[in-house]
């Protein structure tokens, strides 16, 4: 196509008139009026005229990663003959001599498993960051230098949750290294410059705009990337994302594509993110994140308004961790975290991120809204370890008798022996049952189903069918549009739902 148009380029040519040349030159000083009246800020930005110099200064401080992973190889079995098949003794010498007999004195062979993948080193001594993905569980790694030195290097820590490792080479001399930016600062359209090991090729520098920020890929606890339109392919992660200023903003770390190459859609973990947990591996060798053992999710707008809370804002409590620091702090569930450590919530995402950037141990403030009125509380932050978010809801057993109502499109009966049989409900789970969703309901919408059970209305606790009716009437007569339930699937784990009740 683009032969095409150049081909016949030349046997089209427009001369002004001498009207359209006076219109031409009346136009632009106009426009060079207005450009000149205009602050410098508002005035479009023009793209670099290049990156040469940029990427002259940076280069010497990013490295390719080579981690060498050895496995033992499983031996293959040999072929099934059929007993006295002529050459039967010829062909098990022959599977054995090769490590693949079944025999326990045989030989097992090794495999090498290799990968590639980009870092660079953050201090002269010799500290590396790259991808924990880009070295896994590697038995050997080395980190090559753009001038051809390789050195071997050491792990120092890594993060499965943010994707980051820290590695620890030796040299001789002080090492070129780079340092982090202002991630926070970057907008969408700021020029990124990215440098990395693509498919194995060696330094390679290609340029960009930051197409997007705080982009949630469903790929760990604390998503938050920044997304960019320059070239970034396997072989890129754990190279850095620079920018205008040499400072490393980001680091490139996933790419969303269909055929595994570069369509303009790469995410990078934000300077802002990886600074913290790089900080804890150097000093730690691990991760020590802060915890508040609480169980969040989003609010929407029917349950905002269910919550009175004028606007969908913060994380709302769906569950308390009983060796946490929030159940001594007087955190609730139901309560709507809108302010933490001095940082908005905007919604159920920002909360993780925050907390665990949070240092063990610090008390903070909480700023939560409870039944409409906001409240601080102090907390004093634990530490997460894996498995601490388990939340362990004790409640004492009920033996409410069967009474069947129906309200919001449920049909609902106290918790028999029976029902706890039938839909597999804890012995300890205490709420009203439902046995029965219209399908044509809200409720059915959202995705209650029977066998759940009903532990709260409206944030406050019901065990019969009439407290259900009777809190959904009590709403009504506030003039609210929506009835707030705190619905316990079997496993006793629970959530918030909003139900119209117009």
């Amino acid at each position: 196509m683009t032969y095409a148009m150049n081909a016949l380029a030349p046997s089209v040519t427009v001369r002004p008139t001498r009207f359209s040349r006076r219109l031409v030159a009346s136009c632009f000083a106009v426009v060079t009026f207005v450009a000149a009246a205009l602050p410098m800020a508002a005035q479009a930005r023009s793209a670099p005229e290049s990156f040469a110099d940029l990427a002259a200064e940076v280069t010497g401080a990013v490295v390719n990663i080579s981690a060498s992973t050895t496995v033992e190889a499983k031996n293959r079995a040999l072929p099934q003959l059929p007993p006295g098949t002529p050459f039967e003794d010829l062909f098990e010498e022959f599977f054995n001599r090769r490590g693949q007999g079944n025999g326990d004195s045989a030989p097992r062979q090794q495999r090498r498993s290799n990968s590639l993948g980009s870092g660079f080193v953050i201090d002269p001594s010799g500290i590396v960051v790259t991808n924990n993905h880009v070295i896994g569980d590697a038995n050997e790694i080395t980190v090559i230098f753009s001038d051809g030195t390789r050195l071997k290097a050491d792990i120092v820590g890594k993060d499965t949750k943010v994707d980051l490792a820290v590695l620890k080479v030796k040299s001789d001399k002080p090492l070129k290294a780079v340092k982090f930016g202002d991630s926070d600062a970057l907008r969408p359209g700021d020029w990124v410059m990215a440098i990395g090991n693509p498919f194995g090729l060696g330094g390679s520098v290609t340029a960009g705009i930051v197409s997007a920020r705080g982009r949630n890929i469903e790929s760990g606890p604390y998503d938050n990337y920044i997304q960019t339109d320059a070239a970034i392919n396997k072989g890129n992660s754990g190279g850095p994302l620079f920018n205008m200023n040499g400072e490393v903003v980001g680091i490139n770390t996933a790419i969303l594509s269909p055929t595994g190459g570069s369509v303009g859609i790469g995410f990078a973990v934000p300077a802002s993110t990886a600074s913290p947990v790089i900080d804890q591996l150097r000093q730690f060798g691990e991760t020590r994140r802060g915890w508040l053992g609480v169980r969040i999710q989003n609010v929407d707008d029917a349950t905002a308004e269910a919550l009175n809370l004028g606007s969908a804002r913060g994380a709302l409590i769906a569950g308390i961790d009983d060796k946490g620091p929030a159940k001594p702090a007087g955190l609730d569930v139901g309560d709507v975290i809108v302010r933490f450590d001095g940082k908005d919530v905007k919604d159920s995402r920002d909360l993780p991120r925050i907390v665990a950037s949070a240092p063990v141990g610090k008390t903070v403030d909480v700023v939560i809204v409870r039944k409409g009125k906001e409240e601080t509380k102090q907390v004093t932050l634990g530490r997460l370890e894996d498995g601490e978010k388990q939340a362990n809801l004790q409640q004492p057993p009920t033996d409410t008798p069967t009474v069947t109502k129906q309200a919001l499109g449920l049909e609902l009966s106290g918790i028999t022996d029976e029902l706890r049989r039938r839909y597999g409900i804890k012995d300890d789970q205490k709420g009203v049952v439902i046995t029965k969703v219209d399908p044509n309901s809200t409720a059915a919408d959202k995705r209650i189903q029977a066998g759940e059970v009903i532990v709260e209305v409206g944030q406050e606790p019901v065990s019969t069918p009439a407290d259900v009716t009777k809190r959904i009437d009590a709403i009504k007569s506030q003039g609210r549009k929506s009835a707030l339930l705190l619905v316990a699937n079997s496993q006793g784990e629970v959530r918030f739902v909003a139900l119209s009740i117009e």
